[in-house]
């Protein structure tokens, strides 16, 4: 007889011990599943970076000097902007509904204020055909009176005439003075307006037609210049 309460016993233990593993495979699922949810948020919460752009590499080979076309020398002052244009943010205007209005694109950034990168491939350009100096950079010269260009960039934004059409524009005055030690001479000034289609309603889009545009504004800055010997 006292068989009986022993089985009935060890079959209470064995259930006891069942329900425990249970309960600890249930907690570690539960813990499981926390960890995984964290993890998650963690990935989804991670802040995304604005992508960076500029002009791109600029010109890969040396032009060759052509023969009895030396150019003066060329001090290129630090161009100057509204401060609405000077960040690195990428701008666009949608002139449909308000073209007072600048806007900025939240993932998309210029690695330099557009001022910069202008003055970069400027210099970067007229460097193959002459000497290109900075401001305080006059020693360099030897002396000789040279050239000073000045830019005023007013206008470097992506323009949105429809939801999806658009153009880069880039707007700048060019003034260039004849240095001497009597003082500065006018020589000219020019005003340059370059516009190119934007691929695409969004920032890569923009960021390609600024930069045609850009290089557009070079070009004629360039050929403008080497009227003057």
């Amino acid at each position: 007889m006292s068989s009986i309460p022993n089985q009935r016993t060890s079959a209470g233990a064995a259930t006891c011990r069942c329900a425990v593993r249970r309960g600890q495979w249930a907690r570690a699922g539960a813990m499981a599943a926390l960890c995984l949810a964290v993890a998650g948020c963690s990935v989804l919460d991670k802040p995304v970076r604005p992508a960076v752009y500029d002009f791109g590499p600029g010109p890969m080979a040396p032009v060759a000097s052509v023969p009895g076309s030396s150019l003066p020398v060329l001090t290129l002052a630090e161009v100057e902007t509204a401060s609405a244009l000077d960040s690195t943010l990428v701008l666009y205007r949608l002139t449909y509904t308000n073209a007072q209005q600048l806007l900025p694109y939240a993932q998309a950034r210029w690695s330099m204020t557009p001022a910069q990168l202008l003055r970069q491939r400027l210099r970067d350009t007229l460097g193959q055909r002459r000497t290109v100096l900075s401001p305080g950079d006059g020693h360099l010269s030897g002396g000789q009176p040279g050239q000073v260009l000045r830019i005023e960039l007013e206008e470097f934004s992506q323009l949105f005439s429809a939801p999806a059409q658009s153009t880069g524009l880039v707007r700048l005055r060019a003034t260039l003075l004849q240095s001497s030690p009597a003082g500065d001479r006018l020589l000219g000034q020019r005003t340059v307006v370059a516009q190119r289609a934007a691929s695409s309603a969004d920032a890569p889009g923009g960021v390609r037609a600024l930069t045609e545009a850009s290089e557009a504004a070079v070009q004629e800055l360039e050929q403008w210049l080497g009227q003057w010997r």
